[in-house]
C-alpha cells in the first residue's frame, strides 16, 4: 500500500521514474519547497500494521476463551483485518489523491486509536471485529501515506523490510504481550504508528493538488465497485463460487465504469499501462507464493524434516527476517541493475522458493524456501511499486500505489488458502 518533484526536462524525468529522487517524495502535487520525510519517520509510520496482522497467529484460543467463542469462530478477526486491509488501502489512497496528506493522516489516526479502544473495551465479538476492522482501515491509511512518500526504490526498501521484519515478528511479539498482559495489548502494537503522525505532519503543508490536475466529482461509483471486487477476491478461498461470480460481475461493471469515466477512481491510464499490469501481477504472484510458504513450511519441517515446532519457528523467524534484510539490498541496488534485471532476480528468487518447498526435504534447504519467497515478496513490493507508480502522471500516483498495494495484499488472502489445500489440509 508517490512522487512529486517535476524534473527540469522529460529525459530528467524519465531518468528518475524509478530510481532515488529524493525530492519526489511527497504525495499527489507540487512539492518543490517540501524537504522528504526521514525514512525512519515513513517505517514507523507503515510497518507496525504488519506486526498488528500477525499478532494473533498464536493467541487465538486465548482470544477464543476470553470472548466466549470457537477458535475457529475467533479466527474472523484475523479475516476481519485482512479484508479491511486490502480494500481500505486503495480508498485512502484515493482520498490522498484527492485531498492530500494530512486528512489522510487525521482519519487514519482517528481510525486506528477508535479501533484499539474498542478491540481493548469489548467483551462480544461483533464489536471487537469492527474494532479489528477500524484499526486496519486506520493503518492502511498511515501505509498507503507512507509509500506515497517513499519516492524511490531504496527507501521503498527500508519500509518493505520493516513491513517483513515486524510481520516475522508479529506472532511472538503477540505471544508475549499476551502471556504477559493480555491479548488486549497484542492486538494493539499498531498505536505505535501514531508516534510518527506529528512528524509526518510536518511535511503535508504543500498544495493536495496540482493546478495543472484539478480534481473533480468524486468518483463514488468507482470507489464502490472497487470495493466490491477487492471484498469479492479477498473471500474468494473462503466462498469460491459465490466470491467468483461476484468478482466477475463487479470487474465487468467496473471496466464498463472507466471506459465511462477514465479519469475517476480507477483511472483507465493506469488500467491500459503495461508497466501497471506487470508489475501489480508479478507482485501478486510473489505474495501469494511468500504466504504459501509462510504457512506451509513449518508443517513440512515437521513431516519432511522431524522438527520440532519450536525449532521450526525458529528456523522460519530468522530465515524470515535475513531474506526482509536482503531485499533491502536489492531495493538500494535496482535502480543500478535496471529494470529488467530486477524482475530476474524476483522472479528466480520466487522460482527456486517453490521449487524447494515441493522437493526439499532437508531443513536447511526449507528454510532458504522460506528465506527467498520473503526475498521475492518483499523486494518486489518496493521496487515493482515504484514501476508501477512511474507508469502514471504525478496526480495519479496515489492511486497506483494503492491498487498495487491492493494486489500485493491479495496474496495474503489467497496464500494460506493454498497452504491449507495443499500441505494444511493433509
Amino acid at each position: 500500500m508517490t512522487t512529486t518533484a517535476t524534473p527540469a526536462t522529460a529525459t530528467a524525468r524519465a531518468a528518475t521514474e524509478t530510481t532515488t529522487a529524493p525530492t519526489r517524495a511527497a504525495a499527489p502535487g507540487p512539492a518543490a519547497d517540501r524537504a522528504p520525510v526521514p525514512v525512519l519517520w515513513l517505517a514507523l509510520l507503515a510497518t507496525p500494521a504488519a506486526a498488528a496482522a500477525n499478532a494473533p497467529v498464536l493467541i487465538l484460543p486465548d482470544m477464543a476463551a476470553s470472548l466466549g467463542v470457537a477458535t475457529s469462530t475467533a479466527a474472523w478477526l484475523v479475516a476481519a483485518f485482512a479484508w479491511a486491509m486490502a480494500v481500505s488501502i486503495p480508498l485512502l489512497a484515493g482520498l490522498l489523491r484527492r485531498r492530500g496528506l494530512a486528512p489522510v493522516l487525521r482519519l487514519s489516526a482517528v481510525l486506528l486509536l477508535g479501533g484499539t479502544l474498542l478491540v481493548a473495551a469489548s467483551p462480544w465479538l461483533p464489536a471487537t471485529l469492527l474494532g479489528r476492522a477500524a484499526q486496519a482501515a486506520g493503518g492502511a491509511g498511515l501505509v498507503a501515506a507512507a509509500m506515497s512518500l517513499a519516492g524511490s526504490a531504496r527507501r521503498m526498501g527500508v519500509i518493505s523490510a520493516g513491513f517483513g521484519m515486524l510481520g516475522a515478528s508479529g506472532p511472538l511479539l503477540g505471544a508475549q504481550l499476551s502471556h504477559t498482559v493480555s491479548w488486549r495489548l497484542s492486538l494493539s502494537v499498531s498505536l505505535v504508528s501514531l508516534l510518527a503522525v506529528p512528524a509526518v505532519s510536518r511535511y503535508a503543508k504543500a498544495p493536495a493538488t496540482s493546478p495543472a490536475a484539478p480534481q473533480g466529482r468524486f468518483d463514488a461509483r468507482g470507489a464502490a465497485l472497487l470495493t466490491v471486487l477487492a471484498t469479492a477476491l479477498v473471500l474468494l478461498p473462503h466462498a469460491p463460487a459465490v466470491a467468483l461470480g461476484s468478482a466477475a460481475v463487479a470487474a465487468a461493471l467496473l471496466a464498463l465504469h472507466v471506459r465511462r469515466r477514465p479519469d475517476g477512481f480507477v483511472p483507465a491510464a493506469l488500467v491500459r499501462s503495461p508497466l501497471f499490469a506487470g508489475s501489480a501481477l508479478l507482485a501478486l504472484a510473489l505474495s501469494t507464493s511468500y504466504f504459501t510458504l509462510l504457512f506451509a513450511v513449518p508443517r513440512l519441517l515437521g513431516d519432511r524434516a522431524g522438527w520440532d515446532v519450536t525449532t521450526a519457528g525458529t528456523g522460519q523467524l530468522v530465515a524470515l527476517l535475513t531474506g526482509s534484510a536482503l531485499s533491502w539490498l536489492l531495493a538500494a541496488g535496482s535502480a543500478r541493475m535496471g529494470r529488467t534485471a530486477v524482475r530476474t532476480v524476483l522472479v528466480a528468487a520466487g522460482t527456486l522458493a517453490a521449487v524447494l518447498a515441493v522437493f526439499a526435504s532437508w531443513g536447511p534447504l526449507l528454510l532458504t524456501a522460506t528465506l527467498g519467497g520473503v526475498f521475492g515478496a518483499t523486494g518486489a513490493n518496493a521496487v515493482l511499486s515504484m514501476q508501477a507508480a512511474s507508469s502514471v502522471p504525478d496526480p495519479q500516483r496515489p492511486t497506483a500505489i494503492g491498487l498495487f498495494t491492493l494486489c500485493y495484499q491479495l496474496g495474503g488472502a489467497f496464500g494460506p488458502a493454498i497452504a491449507t489445500a495443499l500441505v494444511l489440509g493433509s
